[in-house]
């Protein structure tokens, strides 16, 4: 990791994060921005932006603007304001930058709506915060079964407490509307704070919480991508993948987002391919196309009166038979254009690493042959004494 307080320690073991996302080096949150301006000085008579993002828990950030003008820097720990009392966060980005994450995030600079700043957070007001962020664990466990003696159909999945531990917003999922006026109730006398609930969807839940995916690396939705575009089963039609549920839902049970990175190369192949439903007329007969491979560029067709036999053609090939048929002429065959894709080379395995055998194992052991003793020829002597 790029934090250097959850990285391998001397004895080769990682640490961890023990701070649960909150230690000032801000190298292991998500979205962390690198400032890239910070060692360049303004011109002579502009005054800094007085705009700051700070960043909460998970992945929630937010712009305050800077009204006392106080010195701040990437891990800050300051108290910000909010609707009631006021919170608790961590400084992320200043200065010019965060003027371009405004505008890309269409927040409008001349806002007069946008929360201040309050002070630089005391020691009281960290061990206040930390304390909260002790309770969250065990009050999501609670509600749940709060949540569950009422038969409600939802899923309490994340609990944030507001930083002077007045308020604790409860992220939940949902199919239909749900009605919690009682169960509101019944955390707010059990806990004794302000409640707020919060219905998120299934792929912002998997944000928040995390995971590792089939991939075997950390959910993209909970380290950099910051937008869910809408993915459809055409995009898994377009890379030729096989439409199962299982393989293509992730954690958050829609499918994959990673369908979407490699689909525009996909559409840019298939421009000049021919279509998978394209038929091939020749006087054989009529041919089909059974599967194609967009990378190989061929194509495997089978006639109708046949169709356990394939043969495989190149994209150019299917491009010229087609243009004939348009033309109203037909080919003889298949097999006339298959033949010559028929030659394929044959790929032998080289051992160029100078790695061992993996069947060095199963060699029987050479048996030591014994070595014969040659006697040695009686001489004419010996024989003729005899």
């Amino acid at each position: 990791m790029a934090c250097s307080s959850c990285s391998t320690g001397k004895d080769g073991q990682p640490r961890g994060c023990k701070n649960n996302g909150t230690c000032g080096t801000d190298g292991c949150n998500k979205l962390t921005v690198f400032d890239w301006l910070s060692n360049m000085s303004l011109p002579n008579g502009q005054k800094p932006f007085d705009c700051v993002e700070v960043r909460f828990k998970n992945s929630r950030k937010e712009f305050y603007r800077n009204t006392e003008n106080l010195t701040l820097s990437i891990g800050d720990v300051v108290a910000t304001q909010a609707k009631s009392g006021h919170d608790v966060g961590v400084v992320t980005l200043t200065g010019e930058l965060v003027r371009i994450q405004m505008k890309r995030k269409k927040v409008s600079l001349d806002d007069k709506t946008i929360p201040k700043i309050y002070r630089k957070a005391t020691q009281r007001d960290i061990d206040i915060w930390q304390k909260c962020r002790d309770r969250e664990e065990e009050i999501k466990k609670r509600s749940r079964e709060i949540a569950i003696s009422l038969k409600l159909e939802m899923k309490l999945s994340d609990v944030e407490f507001q930083g002077d531990g007045s308020k604790a917003t409860f992220y939940y999922t949902a199919e239909d509307r749900v009605d919690f006026r009682q169960l509101i109730k019944d955390m707010a006398k059990a806990f004794g704070i302000r409640i707020e609930m919060r219905q998120i969807g299934y792929r912002q839940e998997a944000q928040r919480l995390g995971g590792i995916g089939s991939c075997g690396r950390e959910l993209c939705c909970s380290t950099w991508l910051t937008d869910f575009r809408s993915v459809s089963t055409a995009s898994a039609r377009y890379q030729q993948l096989a439409l199962n549920p299982q393989k293509l839902a992730g954690q958050c049970g829609k499918l994959k987002c990673c369908l979407n990175y490699e689909l525009d190369m996909y559409l840019e192949a298939l421009k000049d391919f021919p279509p998978s439903d394209c038929k091939l007329k020749t006087q054989k007969g009529l041919a089909f196309c059974q599967k194609a491979d967009i990378f190989k560029e061929t194509l495997w067709f089978s006639y109708k009166d046949e169709p356990a036999t394939w043969h495989t053609l190149s994209k150019d090939q299917v491009l010229e038979i087609l243009e004939l048929n348009k033309k109203g002429d037909k080919v003889a065959s298949l097999e006339e254009y298959a033949a010559d894709n028929v030659a394929e080379e044959k790929t032998t395995f080289e051992n160029v690493v100078g790695q061992d055998s993996l069947t060095r194992f199963d060699r029987p052991k050479n048996k030591k042959r014994r070595k014969k003793k040659r006697r040695k020829p009686k001489s004419k002597a010996s024989s003729n004494a005899k």
